[in-house]
């Protein structure tokens, strides 16, 4: 597998997995019937760096961003988004991501990162976990998810220093 920067001729790639993930309504707090150009628009903006993971046939199996949680004096405090193909879970593609981004954000000089809203059903808490992030608050039924009804939302951290 190999993870490189994004280009925008990556979007058609990347945007079948986003709208189904999304339209699930299991993971992220978007709506789930954002339309393309409004993905695109989320997830491709020029405030973040975007990555993608391909196979050896080139084909596009995942999707990260990085970006600044805050501005001004919190800046330094990165913020990121992860997405993986479904027909391509379990083959450790979201690790090699998160390592991916988590190395890309001490280079660019982030001293923190936080995750704003993971869905506490949400299978990537156990990865989050194991790359050191805690979490240090949860905002009670905050989600409504499909199948399990209201959830929490996690706020996670992880110092990068």
């Amino acid at each position: 597998m190999q993870i490189r920067d994004a280009v925008p001729e990556d979007w058609p790639r990347i945007w079948p997995f986003w709208h189904r993930i999304v339209a699930a309504a299991e993971t992220y707090a978007w709506d789930p019937g954002t339309d393309e150009r409004a993905a695109r628009a989320l997830w491709m903006s020029p405030a973040k760096r975007v990555y993608v993971a391909e196979d050896p046939s080139g084909t596009v199996t995942g999707s990260a961003y990085l970006t600044a949680n805050y501005g001004g004096p919190a800046a330094h405090v990165a913020n990121a988004g992860f997405m993986v193909h479904p027909d391509h879970a379990g083959q450790g593609i979201g690790r090699a991501l998160a390592v991916h981004v988590l190395t890309e954000a001490g280079a660019h000089g982030y001293r923190a990162m936080v995750f704003n809203a993971v869905v506490e059903t949400n299978p990537a808490v156990s990865l989050w976990t194991s790359l050191g992030f805690t979490v240090v608050g949860t905002i009670p039924q905050a989600f409504d998810h499909p199948r399990h009804g209201p959830v929490g939302l996690h706020v996670m951290h992880k110092s990068l220093v």
